[in-house]
């Protein structure tokens, strides 16, 4: 079902040769589009019952086909907020460390994507392509690590992703997350506490590049732009360019 990227993740190094060369992906189990909505749903009910989420620009995310969701990275709490406001489900890419005890069959039950990020993880690479080119939402941390959350230092696995398959690219600003711990439990915003989630407008990584970011339904994986080493940087400077602004406009929005 789903096939291949590089370098990349929840945004650490997957690396990739910049031929591209798909890998086999044997004995990968396809990540299920059934299980990342019922984790959406999951999503809905915990993030609005705890906390007070304020949702701009969704309309923006396109209605289908293939699109990645590059989200800014502060707080543990930002992955599951976009998963309960996006639209649409999302497969998201999550380091290995993660998926421990039970959390590991629950993750991967709701669609999600396990990733080694120490070493090329071939079939992680696979499974993200597969999701983008079976027309799914691929959710990635493009910083790699929690940190800032001001995409100061990108990975090159998104422009990977974005050019290997030709999906178009949603900024999403997660805001709030980080500002202040709660009394309740240590570790998370207060709750009820507000949390803004800013989508930006969909974009290419190469500019010119043909995607399907007007939302042109379910577009397979196989995007046309170059990807060699030069090609993929260049596509990487203009990502974070593009997702800096966004930030940068997302708290000019929220106050934030």
């Amino acid at each position: 079902m789903r096939r291949d990227p590089g370098r990349g993740e929840a945004g650490r190094r997957v690396t990739v040769s910049s031929s591209a060369a798909r890998p086999s992906g044997k004995g990968a189990a396809a990540p299920s589009e059934k299980g990342a909505e019922v984790g959406r749903r999951i999503g809905v009910g915990l993030m609005y019952g705890l906390w007070k989420p304020r949702v701009l620009g969704a309309w923006r995310v396109p209605a289908s086909g293939p699109v990645i969701l590059a989200v800014n990275h502060a707080h543990n709490l930002d992955g599951p907020m976009l998963m309960g406001t996006a639209p649409r489900p999302v497969h998201f890419l999550i380091k290995k460390e993660a998926f421990v005890g039970p959390l590991d069959p629950f993750l991967r039950g709701i669609g999600q994507l396990k990733v080694d990020r120490a070493s090329t993880d071939r079939t992680a690479i696979t499974q993200a392509l597969d999701v983008l080119s079976e027309g799914g939402v691929l959710g990635i941390f493009p910083e790699g690590t929690r940190g800032e959350g001001d995409f100061a230092s990108l990975r090159a696995g998104l422009a990977y992703f974005a050019v290997r398959s030709g999906a178009p690219i949603v900024p999403v600003a997660v805001l709030g997350s980080s500002e202040r711990q709660g009394r309740l439990i240590r570790g998370l915003p207060p709750l009820r506490s507000r949390i803004d989630v800013v989508f930006g407008d969909a974009f290419e990584a190469q500019e010119g590049a043909r995607s399907s970011a007007k939302g042109g339904g379910g577009r397979r994986a196989g995007g046309s732009g170059r990807r060699t080493r030069k090609a993929l940087d260049e596509a990487t400077v203009r990502i974070q360019e593009r997702l800096t602004a966004h930030l940068e406009n997302a708290r000019r929005l929220t106050g934030r």
